[in-house]
């Protein structure tokens, strides 16, 4: 069955550029002209992916971004002429899994939506159920626990807890985690890991014992560890 995308794009011709250019490759497609009406699409259906502008009439996409992961992991590549650094940070920050810079390439965006498809279909979900001092993660159910308490977490934040809790002691570096839940072919800039990771002490608190190796990567220890950086 062919992956079923949603485009959310205010520019009319960029719109059925992509639209056009994704069906010739068999793929399912739909369209939102603004923010407002992609999200009431969100809302009706689940999609396999959605490519999603950022300067739009109603809603922007950083706010469409932000509601569709309060509600899910469905992927998201963001699309939009912002190049700064402070707005792919933020598109991270929000949990894009790709980021592409207009004007671009057709040929880059298939395979980024290609990329992003493949890593979807193949996430980290180790068997047997891990405990990290408080901590518990039900691989079965994608859940974790603190104290019994159930943490609302991300299907990435989740991946990512799982991987260092299953080598804890062990540094795991940013591409070895980028390897390990985004795939071997990831385009994007290693610094989503830094942003879930942020996101992921947040919701753990005082709890969390993940130690950051300065320009390495990070390890979960048995016991709370001073940062490093």
């Amino acid at each position: 069955m062919p992956a079923h995308i949603l485009v959310i794009e205010d520019d009319q011709y960029i719109q059925e550029l992509i639209a056009e250019y994704l069906r010739s490759r068999q793929y399912e497609v739909e369209v939102a002209s603004d923010g407002r009406e992609g999200w009431d699409k969100i809302r009706q259906q689940p999609y396999d992916l959605v490519i999603l502008d950022i300067m739009m009439p109603h809603l922007d996409g950083f706010t469409v971004c932000r509601m569709i992961r309060e509600q899910s992991d469905m992927p998201v590549i963001v699309l939009t002429a912002l190049g700064e650094e402070k707005d792919q940070l933020r598109a991270f920050e929000m949990h894009a899994d790709d980021y592409v810079v207009k004007p671009f390439s057709f040929q880059v965006l298939m395979k980024r939506v290609e990329a992003v498809l493949r890593r979807t279909k193949s996430k980290v979900k180790p068997g047997g159920m891990l405990f990290g001092g408080r901590l518990r993660l039900d691989p079965d159910a994608y859940k974790v626990y603190v104290d019994g308490q159930l943490i609302d977490t991300t299907t990435k934040e989740f991946d990512i807890l799982s991987v260092l809790l299953s080598n804890a002691g062990r540094i795991m570096t940013r591409d070895m985690l980028l390897d390990k839940i985004w795939g071997y072919d990831y385009f994007g800039d290693s610094r989503i890991v830094d942003a879930h990771i942020k996101n992921i002490r947040k919701k753990l608190g005082v709890i969390s014992v993940i130690r950051t190796v300065k320009g390495v990567g990070y390890a979960w220890e048995n016991e709370p560890a001073e940062e490093e950086g």
